[in-house]
């Protein structure tokens, strides 16, 4: 597959969860672990953003998403290209050293 066929999108998960018992706390830790060992990286609080490769890699990951959901909570996720994630515009802070001007193509993905 050329690189002009590519369909570079962002899996974006946001999420609100309750960290009140130590059953949620748990539930809440699991999920960010599991968030950031399946390549996601944070945006900001409880927002995580994912690059993928096409169709294919959007329901891959939405289904391991959707198997490692938390009992308690909301959890929203969308997709957009990633023509439509490099037109954020950060309007106070600084950008993290994830968000550094690196576009899709410069990425190696096996």
């Amino acid at each position: 597959m050329g690189v002009e066929t590519r369909r570079f999108m962002r899996l974006l998960v946001f999420f609100d969860l309750p960290m009140v018992t130590k059953a949620e706390k748990r539930a809440y830790v699991q999920f960010r672990r599991f968030l950031l060992n399946d390549g996601y990286d944070m945006i900001q609080w409880s927002v995580y953003g994912r690059l993928l490769n096409g169709t294919d890699a959007q329901e891959k990951h939405l289904k391991r998403l959707v198997e490692n959901l938390p009992p308690e909570g909301s959890v929203r996720c969308m997709t957009v290209t990633e023509k439509q994630f490099a037109g954020i515009r950060l309007l106070v802070g600084m950008p993290l050293f994830q968000e550094k001007k690196v576009t899709a193509n410069q990425m190696l993905l096996f």
